[in-house]
């Protein structure tokens, strides 16, 4: 596509994305996501199921859940205090499901120390949000994804960033496996980089309230070839969505939902007692 800018409307979406990919890239987020329902547990309740933190890093990650509007605190008194996901947390397990089937799927298992050869799906979607969460990543990969193919140069003007920002973003994409480097010095994604298709849609879809069923305008089997295209797939997308929702702000006062999200739907491995340690996600061979 000939693009010297991201549409506006692109821009807006992926912006909803990168503040949501911040929110979960904290380490140990999406394990202390998956281990909360929408019924109250204390404390003490919750750490012996994450028994691989440390004392200490437990309390900050509610923290951080409970200001970003996806963890409800609730103090009955000073000596019973319990959490919750709110329903916007709740709604995550689309974006954590399809994060942790990327990782399984895409990413390399060869290394893996956990009992049975096997990583739980909590650490597969961390392991996809350390590829996507580094500065400039997930923007590249867009530029990537709309552009098809470019120059560091090209990619630059269309992100409007200056070139010696992104050449180290995209060696550490080529080295991940996301993007391909071609003799001419330019890069367009990978088969692999092309399957974040997945991950991207959901993200897109819970950043802006809209249902994970919601086909995206960018992220999907038709690659639009002008900007014609994608504006005619944006408007599609605006008059069968719901309008859109911008991320939870850490005063919003959210609704938790009556059905539980139950950990073992979604992670259905338990977490060791003291894994042999986190593999580095690095693409095809973490």
């Amino acid at each position: 596509m000939d693009a010297t800018e991201f549409p506006r409307p692109l821009r807006s979406d992926l912006q909803r994305v990168t503040e949501t990919l911040e929110m979960l890239a904290p380490r140990w987020s999406v394990w202390t996501l998956a281990t909360l329902t929408d019924q109250p547990q204390r404390y003490t309740e919750i750490k012996p199921q994450l028994a691989m933190l440390e004392d200490g890093q437990l309390a900050p990650r509610l923290a951080r859940l409970t200001a970003d509007g996806l963890v409800e605190r609730q103090e009955h008194h000073t000596r019973y205090v319990a959490y919750r996901l709110t329903r916007r947390g709740q709604e995550l397990r689309a974006v954590c499901t399809a994060l942790a089937a990327y990782g399984e799927t895409h990413l390399d298992d060869a290394k893996a120390e956990n009992a049975g050869g096997l990583i739980p799906p909590a650490q597969n979607a961390e392991d996809v949000l350390a590829l996507l969460t580094p500065k400039h990543a997930t923007p590249l990969l867009w530029a990537l994804r709309l552009q098809q193919q470019g120059t560091g140069r090209e990619l630059a003007a269309l992100l409007g960033k200056a070139p010696e920002l992104l050449y180290h973003p995209l060696r550490r994409l080529v080295d991940d496996g996301l993007v391909e480097r071609s003799a001419r010095s330019t890069y367009q994604l990978s088969a692999t980089g092309v399957a974040l298709s997945t991950p991207f849609r959901t993200l897109s879809a819970w950043a802006a309230g809209r249902s994970a069923a919601t086909v995206h305008p960018l992220w999907t089997e038709f690659v639009p070839h002008s900007r014609a295209d994608l504006d005619r797939q944006w408007a599609a997308t605006r008059s069968t969505s719901e309008p859109p929702v911008h991320a939870p702000r850490a005063d919003a006062v959210l609704r938790p939902r009556t059905t539980a999200w139950i950990p073992s739907d979604l992670f259905s491995e338990v977490p060791p007692a003291q894994p042999a340690g986190r593999v580095a996600a690095g693409g095809r061979t973490r």
